[in-house]
């Protein structure tokens, strides 16, 4: 997590981590003023225009004394799509212009991720429980921090009349049709709560030719709210910790998700930006890429968007001159 500045001056980074260019190979419109950037209110905008001014210092995670100072600027928008993880990190990393599209950069990430867990990289049970922390969760618990929670299951698109007429079946019986639903999809769906069956659920971007559908159960204390049937096929597996994880892994380069709290966090002002790490599981051959979620709330509640962060290489400085030391 980004720090408040204190220590000595950095060094200067070395071969093979090297500084980024100023991104010649991006359009000039692509790095955008935090004043013209939508959703942001007064505070955000004075802390994330730091980060711009002042930048941002990074110390190499095992090796502090190679360091590199980055400007941020904000990259545009991405469509809100559930696929906005991997279309922000190809703005974020410099990819835009490349044959690399956001679909690719789900497949990568997926496929690192099924390789690591298959050759012993990533430990199995803890993947698990994490997992199913996320998309199974227990609903005796929870409660004291969320109103809805929600559990997520896959369908085969090939199955889709064979469940609906399995339910429609119940529903004759006289169940209601969300009941019904539930029961069925519950029954034939697949469960994401493991390693492979978050292969399966990370591989779905929204696309007709992805073969599953996801499908999500959504709850309050009191029990079913609402299904999600998601019957047009277009809902896209949002990217969570582990992809972003997967992600840096893939590309040899620390991934930090920056988080800007709003007044309503009713938290100070110096504290409203966040630097949550996400380091690859192997060797740091790059420099670091950063993304943005606009938090709203004490807890972030509505920091469910990704955007891209441009980041510009700048003279190295000291850490009392930078906005934030990482």
């Amino acid at each position: 997590m980004g720090k408040l500045l204190c220590g000595p001056p950095s060094a200067t980074l070395p071969d093979p981590i090297h500084s980024p260019s100023p991104v010649p190979h991006l359009p000039s419109s692509a790095a955008v003023d935090w004043e013209s950037v939508d959703g942001l209110d007064d505070q955000q905008r004075r802390s994330l225009s730091q980060l711009s001014s002042r930048g941002v210092l990074w110390k190499h995670p095992s090796d502090p004394s190679i360091s590199a100072t980055f400007r941020l600027f904000h990259g545009g928008d991405v469509q809100a799509d559930g696929n906005c993880l991997f279309s922000a990190a190809r703005i974020a990393m410099g990819l835009s212009l490349s044959k690399v599209s956001a679909r690719d950069l789900r497949r990568r990430t997926v496929s690192r991720f099924e390789a690591d867990l298959v050759s012993g990289v990533i430990a199995r049970a803890g993947v698990d429980d994490a997992v199913r922390h996320l998309y199974s969760p227990d609903l005796r618990t929870g409660w004291g921090v969320h109103v809805v929670q929600e559990v997520k299951l896959l369908a085969r698109k090939a199955e889709r009349e064979e469940l609906d007429a399995a339910i429609s079946e119940l529903v004759d019986l006289g169940l209601q049709r969300e009941s019904a639903a539930e029961s069925i999809y519950k029954e034939r769906g697949i469960a994401v709560d493991d390693g492979p069956s978050w292969v399966k659920y990370m591989s779905v971007s929204g696309s007709a030719d992805n073969e599953y559908d996801i499908i999500t159960l959504q709850y309050t204390e009191d029990g079913l709210l609402a299904v999600d049937e998601n019957r047009e096929g277009h809902a896209a597996a949002f990217g969570d910790d582990i992809a972003v994880e997967s992600l840096a892994t893939e590309f040899g380069r620390e991934i930090f998700v920056v988080q800007a709290h709003g007044s309503d966090a009713m938290i100070e002002e110096d504290s409203c930006l966040f630097f949550l790490p996400h380091s690859p599981r192997g060797q740091i051959s790059e420099p670091p890429a950063f993304l943005l979620m606009k938090g709203r709330g004490w807890c972030g509640a509505g920091a469910d968007h990704y955007e891209p962060l441009i980041s510009f290489a700048a003279p190295n400085t000291s850490q009392e001159k930078a906005a934030i030391v990482l």
